[in-house]
């Protein structure tokens, strides 16, 4: 664990790079390199960086892109690089160095940011004066790419060059591909099966609140179970919705409330369920979204979650909305239905709070994971960590809960932007909803490239589909006071 890289001779050598090309890394990057005596040229993401505004002369290789992640522990900070296309292994790292490290604090992250002029960490080891720990894979390349602070923006340097840079550093193994994972996450799967898996394997590890041979179904609530039955109905109408609704003081405070907000702008005063229905909402969207309440009120949200992440009623409020926004700038006769798209994105994250009821031991781990893999989705983290996903579990318990084909196929394949299946208009445009949403920082990863396929698909044009979630943004105060009043 102990092995240290060698230091290599000092060289004479001027970097490559010309001016015009340096000029988009920041300039405490390039004088740490260069006080360090190491060559080196720069690479940009043409994706990212047009000729206009870089020179840079090649594109990196993605397989060969390092990424450092900074953690902490009561002993202090530790640097830590490791390929992008890897996530980090931290119980193996916490392990071979015997501490109890997790991501640092985004307070610290920004402020050692903008002290060297970043807009992300540049994995440049000596910019900052933590210990620092590099994974052995990283030496099996002859050229890497290194993060340079400015996205898109690569320092590229030989493997002689590199072993310089991190000369002082410590090594081990630590990482692991997300690509194995990430097509496991995607596969077609018996998801009962894989559960149950999951299940057996932690009991054996004796977990102390494990699970006996199947997995545990949490009773859907009463009110839930009375909305599906009024769905399913044809003639039910907007007084048997209501009753049904005020039988539960909370859900028709919520219901009114969701009607009377800004967001809807209705004239005049919201006073119940039923002028919530007739005048504003409408019938289908109503009944979804009291289902939608009705179950995320089931489950007591964890408590031990990723420092940092949208909370839960939030990114589920937005997402719902945002939803709805995408299925009104579709053609009219390409719409699906909007009250199962909302309830789809209202319930897209129910896996979340699953997880935590499910696997409560290994809850925490997996928040500590995302935290220090904010590069990787939670998907590939969940099957790296459990071998499923909360896409899988979801599923399977909406399934379980005779919910309709539209909501158990929207929550299984969310995270597959090619899915083509039966209802994959609802896993796709939750899949767009939440990457628009993710780019403007709300949901628990970053965001994923949006095939134009996609766009197709869906009848929607990319600038139409920004303008239609940006309508969702633009009212996120009002959407944020629903979304606190839920998580009382």
């Amino acid at each position: 664990m102990k092995t240290r890289v060698k230091k290599a001779k000092q060289l004479t050598s001027k970097n490559k790079t010309s001016e015009s090309e340096n000029m988009a890394i920041p300039t405490a990057v390039l004088k740490c390199l260069d006080l360090q005596n190491i060559s080196y040229d720069i690479a940009a993401d043409k994706s990212v960086h047009t000729a206009e505004t870089v020179s840079a002369k090649e594109t990196p290789n993605p397989n060969a892109i390092v990424k450092l992640i900074l953690l902490q522990d009561s002993l202090g900070k530790v640097q830590v690089l490791i390929p992008a296309n890897c996530l980090l292994d931290l119980s193996r790292l916490c392990e071979l160095l015997g501490r109890n490290l997790q991501a640092a604090d985004e307070e610290e992250l920004e402020k050692i940011k903008q002290r060297h002029g970043l807009e992300i960490l540049a994995a440049v080891p000596k910019l900052t004066d933590f210990s620092t720990i590099a994974d052995h894979s990283l030496f099996e390349k002859p050229f890497v790419y290194l993060e340079s602070g400015v996205p898109g923006m690569y320092v590229k340097l030989a493997q002689d060059q590199f072993k310089r840079a991190v000369a002082e550093s410590d090594l081990g193994s630590f990482s692991a591909l997300i690509a194995p994972y990430q097509a496991k996450a995607h596969q077609d799967k018996d998801d009962e099966v894989e559960i149950t898996k999951a299940v057996e394997q932690f009991t054996t590890l004796r977990i102390k609140q494990r699970l006996e041979n199947t997995l545990e179904i949490p009773p859907m609530p009463d009110s839930a179970e009375r909305i599906i039955k009024l769905r399913v109905d044809p003639n039910a109408g907007v007084g048997e919705l209501a009753s049904v609704v005020e039988t539960d003081p909370s859900l028709a405070a919520q219901v009114v409330s969701w009607a009377a907000s800004p967001y809807y702008a209705a004239p005049g005063k919201i006073t119940s369920v039923q002028d919530a229905v007739v005048r504003v909402l409408g019938f289908d969207l109503v009944i979804n979204l009291a289902l939608g309440l009705a179950l995320g009120k089931s489950l007591v949200l964890p408590q031990d979650g990723p420092r940092a992440a949208t909370p839960y009623w939030q990114q589920a409020v937005f997402t719902a909305a945002a939803t709805e926004q995408l299925v009104k700038a579709m053609p009219k006769g390409e719409r699906p239905s909007i009250g199962m798209a909302y309830l789809a994105g209202l319930l897209h994250n129910f896996g979340y709070l699953i997880l935590g009821f499910v696997f409560p031991p290994h809850f925490s781990l997996i928040s500590r994971y995302t935290e220090a893999n904010t590069h990787v989705s939670p998907a590939v983290l969940e099957e790296f960590l459990l071998g499923l996903t909360r896409e899988q579990i979801s599923s399977w318990l909406m399934n379980a809960w005779h919910m309709p084909g539209e909501i158990v196929t929207a929550l299984r394949w969310q995270q597959d932007s090619s899915y083509s299946g039966d209802f994959s208009m609802y896993p796709n445009l939750l899949f767009l909803a939440n990457q628009l949403l993710r780019q403007q920082g709300i949901g628990d990863s970053d965001a994923q490239p949006i095939p134009a396929e996609l766009y197709e698909r869906l009848h929607l044009d990319p600038e139409e589909a920004s303008l239609a979630v940006q309508k969702t943004l633009d009212n996120a105060d009002h959407l944020k006071s629903i979304a606190r009043n839920l998580a009382k």
